[in-house]
């Protein structure tokens, strides 16, 4: 009778948006076990599928994975990727070892991401695998109000950074047949000049440089278009795909040797890194807020929604200087400031009277710090379709007099615009028929695609008319008690 082979017994630590070496709980907890372990990551298809995912997100995660493995080398590991559905490559590698354990951070994501990971969970509980999942950046899975969050999330921040460290791996992946398309893998291996670095090493060397020199600046310039690219930190693509921890990152500000110095900025940063985990908790606790608006008595907001206009916006051909710069910035680059997002957001719902729903993917494929805890919340506040937060209606020839006064940011990315006169940057429009000739101004900047003014007036009217409706206060009671710590006094 044919004696069936013992299987190699093994963990697995499974990376998401956890890309790096310290500070990491599974690698730590993994290496404490009896039983060796295998790193992986599942580039899953209907993960790739999803409307906000894009090849520059790919490219990130991929070039990270290759950083951490560079890394690990010398300990005989690495990272193996897969590319195929999740719960298919656990049952494969469970055929060919007997999985005990496996080690990941728990993710917060769109509400499909969830569904997967519950099949994986169902699979585990069939095979007798013990997932095992740690709160990530001090985002609490399971919590009902947010009473008591802030106090938990500095108690997170404060503990000790983890410093791991790697035995040698007795262990080789026998087979991988699901290995990334040769197509797929050629365009990750690509790397576009004018993105951020990606990895852990990059990540820590921003962030040195960050509370060595450039944070100095950081709330002089941060709603500049073209100064906050060097005074802002830069570190939320590290953040969002996990190079960096957020406890790693608020450590090593608080306790770097200019903070006394620069107190004011870093501060700021501070209180914007703890802002930003607020978000991700707000997601966590409701992650209908992906297509559902926070406030569901605006989903009954009738909008104008113009094709020629949602398509002008998303191209960055809105005959507006300053909106079709960060448009483009953000194609090339993939990272504008806080303000110019914001100012984006308020355009597109405000001043072209568009549903949010219909611009928000579209960022989130521009933003190579796209981060779902952030970016569905966020959009949301900033189109007024929360209810319990105030409504900001960006005027954007305002806000590029204020903060590009003299067209610095407008010329590197309009190439239109290069060679105009300073006065006329910010409104070409207002040049006269022979200025515009002679400087070939193009015709989309001849007459702007809506009357900003007007624009607003109507938009300013509609949305705050829209908060009387009942369904929206009513709304706004089950938010306040939801995902406000006072509540009690409310």
């Amino acid at each position: 009778m044919h004696k069936e082979m013992v299987k190699t017994k093994l963990n697995i630590v499974w990376f998401k948006r956890d890309l790096r070496t310290q500070d990491h709980l599974p690698l730590f907890h993994a290496e404490k076990e009896d039983i060796d372990y295998l790193c992986i990551y599942i580039y899953d298809p209907k993960k790739i599928a999803h409307q906000s995912c894009s090849l520059r997100h790919l490219q990130f995660t991929y070039h990270s994975i290759i950083d951490i493995n560079n890394n690990l080398k010398k300990f005989s590991r690495e990272i193996n990727i897969f590319h195929y559905d999740s719960v298919k490559v656990f049952s494969y590698l469970n055929k060919l070892y007997s999985i005990s354990k496996i080690f990941s951070y728990q993710e917060t994501d769109v509400s499909s991401f969830w569904e997967i990971d519950k099949k994986v969970s169902l699979f585990c509980s069939k095979k007798n695998i013990k997932w095992v999942e740690y709160q990530r950046d001090g985002i609490i899975r399971g919590l009902k109000n947010r009473e008591k969050w802030d106090k938990m999330w500095y108690n997170h921040v404060s503990v000790p950074i983890i410093f791991n460290k790697f035995s040698n791996s007795t262990i080789k992946l026998k087979d991988n047949p699901f290995q990334l398309d040769i197509r797929l893998k050629n365009k990750m291996t690509n790397w576009p000049s004018l993105y951020q670095p990606a990895g852990e090493r990059f990540a820590h060397t921003y962030l040195r440089s960050f509370v060595n020199k450039r944070g100095e600046h950081y709330s002089k310039y941060i709603s500049k278009p073209n100064e906050s690219r060097v005074s802002c930190s830069r570190l939320s693509p590290y953040l969002s795909w996990g190079n960096l921890s957020v406890k790693q990152v608020y450590i090593t500000i608080k306790q770097c040797k200019k903070y006394t110095f620069f107190k004011r900025s870093f501060n700021a940063s501070l209180m914007r890194l703890k802002w930003r985990c607020h978000f991700i908790q707000k997601f966590e606790m409701e992650c209908e807020y992906e297509d559902k608006c926070v406030n569901r008595g605006y989903e009954k907001l009738q909008y104008s929604d113009n094709n020629e206009l949602i398509n002008s916006w998303k191209n960055g051909t809105t005959g507006i200087p300053i909106v079709d710069a960060c448009i483009r910035c953000l194609q090339k680059t993939g990272w504008i400031n806080f303000r110019m997002r914001a100012m984006l957001v308020s355009i597109f719902c405000h001043h072209f009277d568009c549903n949010w729903k219909n611009g928000v993917y579209h960022l989130a494929k521009l933003f190579l710090d796209y981060e779902p805890g952030i970016h569905y919340t966020q959009f949301q506040m900033q189109a007024g379709v929360t209810g319990i937060n105030s409504i900001r209606i960006y005027n954007p020839i305002k806000q590029s007099k204020d903060h590009d006064p003299d067209g610095i940011f407008i010329k590197k990315w309009v190439d239109e615009l290069v060679n105009i006169p300073s006065e006329f940057v910010h409104e070409p429009w207002l040049m006269t028929d022979l200025d515009r000739s002679f400087y070939q101004i193009n015709e989309q900047f001849s007459v702007p695609s809506i009357d900003i003014i007007k624009a607003s007036r109507l938009a300013r009217k509609k949305i705050w008319s829209h908060r009387t409706d009942n369904i929206v206060k009513k709304e706004n009671l089950r938010l306040i008690k939801k995902h406000t710590r006072n509540f009690k006094s409310i």
